[in-house]
């Protein structure tokens, strides 16, 4: 496994772990540089060098960086305790090394995942109410876009749910294998295409827009995520605080709130025209 080492001063360390966590990392942990002064800073953006490197270009002229190789067996000891996480009665999400963590009962859905070097494992708060919402406003046929894919689960259920083309992108370069192998797992590929293509490169309006980012990414996509959006399509998104999110509504104005959920903190809310 290629874990990514950004060094940067120390007053360096905010604005830094801020510009990792808009390549998409899924965490950012510190340690002590070998210079006075200076932290490194440790994520994994996955093991493609070259698309690495090419996300990495904006940042080159700030700070130095490198690559290091970490034993999967020391980074990955949080699969011993990892669970499946029961969406509904009748939907499930499962690490995909736990194939026979819950029963197979007919009726009931499982979603496979493996998340790799992204976010997604299906036990956030944010990703089930995610999942929740998604299904309430799903119909058979419906074209779906999901803004920040991560692991591709929303993707993989939106098909599970009926759609018929489901369009996923992410900044981060991991993304994209990791989505393709669920879709893959899942028996979904061919409804699901993935790539980093920016939300303003996409042209197509879709039924449901789904994203599940954080509040200040949802802001600066906000227009965006209403032009992607067909006339009588519904916007469901999460990734905000329960407590703090009309900043986001008062940016993705006049998108009217349909339905709000909340869980442990976290908020998820269906907007439409």
């Amino acid at each position: 496994m290629l874990a990514l080492v950004l060094t940067v001063g120390l007053g360096d360390v905010e604005v830094a772990s801020d510009e990792l966590w808009t390549l998409g990392v899924v965490a950012v942990e510190e340690r002590s540089g070998v210079a006075p002064g200076s932290v490194e800073l440790w994520t994994s953006l996955g093991d493609d060098v070259s698309s690495v490197t090419s996300s990495l270009e904006g940042l080159g002229h700030l700070w130095s960086w490198r690559f290091e190789t970490v034993d999967e067996r020391v980074s990955e000891t949080w699969r011993d305790h990892a669970t499946v996480t029961w969406i509904s009665d009748d939907l499930f999400v499962r690490p995909a090394w736990l194939k026979g963590a819950a029963p197979d009962v007919d009726g009931v859905q499982a979603i496979s995942i493996e998340p790799g070097a992204t976010f997604g494992m299906g036990d956030h708060p944010t990703t089930v109410l995610s999942l929740r919402a998604l299904r309430a406003v799903m119909s058979p046929g419906a074209t779906v876009l999901d803004v920040g894919c991560g692991s591709g689960i929303l993707a993989i259920a939106a098909c599970l749910f009926g759609a018929t083309h489901v369009r996923a992108i992410d900044i981060s370069p991991a993304a994209v294998p990791t989505t393709v192998d669920n879709a893959e797992r899942n028996n979904v590929s061919e409804r699901i295409t993935v790539s980093t293509t920016p939300l303003a490169e996409v042209d197509e309006h879709f039924d449901v827009v789904v994203a599940n980012i954080l509040a200040p990414a949802l802001i600066d996509l906000a227009d965006d995520l209403t032009r992607a959006l067909s006339p009588s399509g519904s916007l469901v998104i999460s990734g905000i605080l329960a407590e703090r999110h009309q900043h986001v509504l008062d940016a993705l104005a006049p998108l009217r709130v349909v339905d709000r959920a909340d869980l442990d903190g976290w908020t998820a809310i269906t907007l439409a025209r």
